[in-house]
């Protein structure tokens, strides 16, 4: 009997499809749209961290990659990995180039190598030449190719020479492709590649300088030679204190990083996705009352309520799966115009794939919000008689359906949030968003009821088109819940995103750069330091100078346990992330507060200890007594954790996650670092200084604050387009569902309209008691997306990014406008249409 009746439903509902998809083009709209940016967005993210995967012997230029810093292999050590396969070296640091007439210098960053670079992958280079050739030692000179950046910066071109530390180079090409940019991390200078032989005349290799030595290797058999090599490697030589990274994991970071910024993209997707479920239910609403006709002729026939739901549930679900259709075949082509924009900033290849597992992801998604949303509209149907229907009444029904759609429609929407939590990169987040989403929807729809409930009780107006467009807001069928439903998770959104990227600018461009130090110099010997000390006094009479001692060092073991088998938080991965500066002092720094222990006495002679940032630390689960080991220069030192200090980060100032007892590092070499803050300094003068500096003492790497903050600032901006382009996409389906729900309530106005019209009403009042409607939709609307926008980023500022916020006017004023526009124009839009209907046919059916 109930395979009967279902086989009768779908030819049914095949039948009506028949009749097209006059109705439903904004439906499928929202499910194509969303599904699509979830298929596309998760795709493309496969495509790239699949690239990196199967292409890590390129992106590393080797099998597997040991770093050391401030130190080269020892013999011991480079014989070891000599006989894991071939072995090229390469040293990185940062320093200052200049022109041979000390007129201009910038900020790069060094890449010496050895005759072996690159075991895997092709270095390119404009001319193409091999690239023994371009840095071959000439009359005097060594070869150099460098980014295409640097000339600019310097207004060079290939042929012209310039100075690193006491070298002499030769410009002989720019990169055009550098194989392991990608596993090298991001640099804020320009690359500029020299020879080894090079970089040692060049004299900025010395004792503690802050150079990273690395040795990568190419094996004979990977699938064999790469187990258990951390292991292995740090068993052969427990103090090396080195960072292995084989080619399988050969850009973590920019992994991790997609992989965080798909999820946020997908969850921006999902939002479309939700806010077209609004739409759903609209069009689904309106499908339903204009097959009231229909409905009622199926029941006057004897047809079971079970059957008629089962007709429309089947025509909903066609449509929804011919709506996902048309957003997996986005999604499916979108990593292959993703990989021509991504060409230009990862030297990856990506072959034409489909990635089953995002495209169901998508699927699922489409699936579960279309359904979810789709049901409570087929309940009220179904719990409407023949009767009502054949008068003409429609589905404004005011009460619930019947429990099993209520809990049918639960399950739907309760397995959306189960999926989107458990597909999750950070399932905490996944839950927050989650959280805010239902939250969302409560309170808009109290936002929209108590907008009907201040309609209904205003004062009595002697307009008659502000009176007809009040009592529009609050009769039954209205708009407003639409309206306000549609419009102001999208609106919210974008308010949100852009109160972020606001307030992250006037940190860059504000407070963060008045506060910040002039400058940073690095790599200060201690030779060096009274004659340096002296010429930026010269420099910079009002400035103020501070001097400290410097290392690098890499934290290996909390408590004897080694951190790479620790499960640590996200909050503190940062910290145990490659190699740390750190310092040593007798006195707590002037920037600091502790927070708690206390510090240690100026002569102490004691167990090595160790003052450690308040917020890393509690991160890390440390407490006061916890024991510490950092290997430094090859040797690994505990010390012990006697107090937290609370630092500001944000001031840019010399700032350090550990600071020592001045006995840990006894008679230890090392180079010193200095900033300079002058607020007084005019760029000129900033130049100046620079530039003397610079030419004084040319191994000293001077890093010009501002400069590194307009670089960030750029990052800022363009990360900040790029996810104000994807929450467009919320906002492009909350005007669709606008749309939907203005053109769901067309019918009803059509007989409002031609009775007014009938009874003396003009077109000029009808259309100005609409725009009134629009215009108090549209404000309430904005009004409840920049108190939820202004909330959601207030909490992500001040409580995840730890920085000021602050609230916007014209982000205010932007988002008012845009509701307004967006209301009033789509409903005018709409209305035009209905204020031209002919009287005669729609009052034969009254």
């Amino acid at each position: 009997m109930m395979a009967a009746r279902l086989s009768l439903a779908f030819r049914l509902a095949l039948r009506e499809l028949r009749g097209g998809l006059r109705g439903f083009y904004i439906f499928l709209a929202c499910i194509a749209l969303g599904t699509g940016a979830i298929a596309a967005v998760n795709s493309v993210s496969r495509s790239i961290t699949d690239a990196i995967s199967t292409q890590g012997q390129s992106l590393l230029a080797g099998d597997v990659r040991f770093e050391l810093t401030n130190r080269q292999a020892t013999p011991e050590e480079l014989a070891y990995l000599s006989g894991l396969g071939k072995v090229s070296a390469a040293t990185d640091l940062r320093s200052m180039a200049r022109l041979p007439d000390g007129s201009d210098q910038s900020l790069v960053e060094v890449k010496a190598v050895d005759g072996a670079y690159p075991l895997y992958g092709t270095f390119e280079a404009d001319p193409d030449q091999p690239l023994s050739t371009l840095l071959e030692q000439k009359d005097g000179s060594y070869g150099a190719v460098v980014a295409p950046l640097l000339l600019d910066r310097l207004n060079l071109h290939v042929g012209s020479e310039l100075l690193l530390g006491n070298a002499k180079l030769r410009i002989t090409g720019t990169i055009k492709t550098e194989p392991d940019a990608v596993s090298e991390g991001f640099g804020f200078a320009p690359r500029l590649l020299t020879s080894r032989d090079g970089l040692i005349a060049s004299g900025l290799i010395t004792t503690g300088s802050l150079v990273a030595n690395v040795y990568k290797i190419r094996m004979d058999n990977p699938t064999v030679g790469l187990k258990n090599i951390a292991d292995r490697s740090n068993k052969a030589f427990p103090q090396a204190g080195w960072s292995i990274r084989t080619s399988d994991r050969a850009a973590p970071s920019l992994a991790d990083n997609i992989t965080r910024f798909s999820q946020f993209l997908t969850l921006v997707g999902l939002t479309a996705l939700i806010v077209g479920g609004v739409g759903v239910a609209n069009a689904v609403r309106a499908f339903l009352d204009s097959k009231r006709t229909t409905i009622a002729t199926f029941k006057c026939l004897g047809a079971p309520a079970f059957v008629v739901v089962m007709i429309y549930l089947i025509q909903i679900a066609i449509l929804a799966l011919i709506g996902i259709a048309i957003g997996l075949v986005i999604g499916a082509v979108a990593p292959l115009f993703a990989a021509q924009f991504m060409a230009q900033f990862l030297p990856i290849s990506t072959a034409p794939t489909l990635y089953p597992g995002a495209l169901l992801l998508a699927t699922l998604f489409g699936l579960l919000t279309t359904l979810g949303f789709a049901i409570l509209p087929l309940g009220h149907a179904r719990e409407v008689p023949a009767t009502a229907l054949f008068r003409e009444q429609g589905f404004e029904a005011r009460r619930l359906p019947s429990w099993p759609y209520l809990l049918a429609a639960a399950i739907l929407i309760a397995a959306l949030a189960a999926l989107a939590i458990v597909t999750a990169y950070d399932r905490f987040i996944a839950v927050v968003f989650v959280v805010a989403i239902v939250v969302s929807f409560i309170v808009l729809r109290a936002v929209a009821s108590g907008v009907a409930w201040l309609a209904r009780r205003s004062p009595h107006v002697n307009s008659p088109a502000l009176r007809l467009a009040i009592g529009n807001i609050h009769r039954p069928g209205a708009l407003t819940a639409s309206v306000v439903l549609s419009l102001g998770l999208g609106l919210a959104l974008l308010v949100t995103l852009t109160l972020i990227d606001g307030n992250m600018r006037r940190e860059l461009t504000g407070r963060m750069t008045e506060q910040a130090p002039n400058f940073f110099f690095v790599d200060i010997q201690g030779s060096e330091l009274d004659g340096f000390r002296k010429l930026v006094e010269g420099q910079a009479p009002a400035g103020k100078l501070i001097e400290v001692p410097m290392m690098r060092g890499r934290i290996v073991a909390f408590n004897g346990q080694d951190v790479t088998k620790m499960k640590v938080p996200a909050a503190g991965q940062w910290v145990l992330r490659g190699d740390r500066g750190i310092t040593y002092s007798e006195t707590l720094p002037e920037n600091a507060s502790m927070t708690d222990g206390k510090w240690w006495d100026k002569d102490y002679s004691g167990e090595p200890l160790v003052s450690f940032s308040n917020d890393e630390g509690k991160a890390l689960g440390l407490k006061i007594g916890d024991k510490v080991t950092v290997n430094v220069l090859g040797r690994n030192v505990t010390a012990k954790i006697a107090n937290f200090r609370k630092i500001d980060w944000q001031s840019l100032s010399i700032n350090f996650v550990m600071v020592f007892s001045p006995n840990t590092f006894k008679g230890a070499p090392h180079a010193w670092l200095a900033t300079l803050t002058d607020a007084s300094a005019s760029p000129q003068q900033e130049a100046a200084i620079l530039k003397t500096v610079t030419n004084a003492y040319p191994t000293i790497t001077s890093v010009r604050v501002k400069d590194a903050l307009d670089v960030i600032n750029t990052l800022v901006g363009q990360l900040a387009t790029a996810i104000r382009a994807a929450a467009s996409v919320a906002l492009i389906a909350s005007v669709l569902v606008l749309s939907g729900a203005l053109a769901a309530g067309n019918r009803a106005r059509t007989h409002d309209a031609v009775v007014l019209k009938t009874l003396g009403a003009t077109r000029a009042m009808l259309i100005r008691a609409f725009s009134y409607e629009y215009l108090i939709l549209g404000a309430a609307t904005a009004i409840f997306a920049l108190l939820a926008g202004s909330v959601a980023a207030w909490y992500i500022v001040s409580r995840i990014m730890h920085l000021p916020s602050a609230f916007l006017p014209d982000v205010a004023f932007s988002t008012l406008a845009i509701a307004l526009v967006l209301t009033v124009g789509i409903g005018l839009i709409g209305t035009w249409r209905v204020l031209g209907q002919k009287a005669a046919p729609v009052l034969r059916e009254l």
